[in-house]
C-alpha cells in the first residue's frame, strides 16, 4: 500500500481502543463492574474447585441422605448423600466451559459467514442470508432439544448444538457492520491500492466489526449458560456422576419441600451467571460505542 492510499487506512474508534482502557470503562460502570466481578467470582470458584469444595462431589453416604444444612454439609446433601456444596462449586466448571467454548464456536462461525456475506454481497450473501433465516425461524430451544436428541446427551454434543444455534446472531451482526464499513474511504483506498479480498476482510473490515461482537458474545455466553442448564434439566446434558447446575435442579425438583437448597443453591448461581453476563455486556457496550460515552468522549 501506497505512502498516500495508506493515510485513508486508518482503523476505526473502536479498534483502537486498548483492553486496559476498555477494562477501565468497564470497571467505572457500575452495573458493568458488579457483572466482572461476579464472573471473576465464578470463574475462580470453577478453576479451584478442588480446593474449595469440602468433599469428592461423587462419594456417596446412604446413611446421610437428604439431610439439610449442618456443619458439616453447608447445604445439606442429595439424594444419595452427596455434599451439595463439592457438587455445585464443581458443577460451576460444566456451565461455564459449555458457555464460553459453545459461544466461541459460534462466534467463529457467525464472524465468518457474516464478513463473507457483507462483503461479497450478491448471490453469495443471498445464500448465507436465508440459511441464517431459516435457523432462526426455529425456536432455540427447540432445535437444542432435536439436535441434543439427534446427537445424544453429553457436553460434547451440547457444544455442538448450542454453537449451531448461536452462530446466527453473530452472522447477521457482522454482516451489518461490514455492510457499513465496506464503504468507508479506508476500504476504497485497500482497494485501489491492489490489496487481496483476504486481506481487506481481515485487515480492516473485520477489526473494525469487532465491537458489536464483542457485546454480543458477553450476552451470549449467559443465553448458552441457560440452554445447557435447560438441557441437563430435561436430561439430555451432561450424564451422571457429573456435576451439573442444571441436573441438580432437575433431580431437587422432586425434593423440594424436603431440602429446598438442593435446587435453590444450583438455581441461583445459574441466575447470577446469566446476570453477570448481560451486566457485563452492559458494560462493554457502554465502553465500546463511542456514542454512548458521550458526544466527543474518548477513552484514554
Amino acid at each position: 500500500m501506497t505512502d498516500k492510499t495508506a493515510n485513508y487506512a486508518k482503523p476505526h474508534l473502536t479498534s483502537q481502543i486498548g483492553l486496559w482502557a476498555v477494562l477501565r470503562s468497564v470497571m467505572a460502570h457500575k452495573i458493568g463492574c458488579a457483572g466482572l466481578f461476579i464472573i471473576t467470582f465464578l470463574l475462580l470458584m470453577a478453576i479451584f474447585a478442588p480446593l474449595l469444595a469440602p468433599y469428592n462431589p461423587n462419594d456417596q453416604n446412604l446413611y446421610r441422605v437428604l439431610e439439610g444444612p449442618s456443619k458439616s454439609h453447608w447445604l445439606g446433601t442429595d439424594d444419595v448423600g452427596r455434599d451439595l456444596l463439592s457438587r455445585v462449586i464443581y458443577g460451576s466448571r460444566i456451565s461455564l466451559l459449555v458457555g464460553v467454548v459453545s459461544t466461541t464456536i459460534a462466534a467463529i462461525i457467525g464472524v465468518f459467514l457474516g464478513l463473507l456475506a457483507g462483503y461479497k454481497g450478491g448471490w453469495i450473501d443471498m445464500i448465507i442470508m436465508r440459511i441464517t433465516d431459516a435457523f432462526m425461524c426455529i425456536p432455540g430451544l427447540i432445535l437444542l432439544l432435536v439436535m441434543a436428541a439427534a446427537l445424544g446427551p453429553g457436553m460434547h454434543n451440547i457444544i455442538i448444538a448450542i454453537a449451531a444455534i448461536g452462530w446466527t446472531a453473530f452472522a447477521r451482526i457482522v454482516r451489518g457492520q461490514v455492510l457499513l464499513v465496506r464503504e468507508l474511504p479506508y476500504v476504497e483506498a485497500a482497494h485501489v491500492a491492489g490489496a487481496s479480498g483476504f486481506r481487506i476482510m481481515f485487515k480492516h473490515l473485520l477489526p473494525n466489526s469487532l465491537a458489536p461482537v464483542i457485546v454480543a458474545a458477553s450476552i451470549t455466553v449467559g443465553g448458552a449458560i441457560m440452554l445447557e442448564s435447560a438441557a441437563a434439566f430435561l436430561g439430555l446434558g451432561v450424564q451422571p456422576p457429573t456435576p451439573s447446575w442444571g441436573k441438580a435442579l432437575r433431580i431437587g425438583y422432586s425434593y423440594l419441600e424436603i431440602v429446598p437448597l438442593f435446587s435453590l443453591a444450583p438455581g441461583l448461581l445459574i441466575t447470577l451467571a446469566v446476570m453477570a453476563f448481560n451486566f457485563m455486556g452492559d458494560g462493554l457496550r457502554d465502553a465500546l460505542d463511542p456514542r454512548l460515552r458521550g458526544e466527543g468522549k474518548k477513552i484514554k
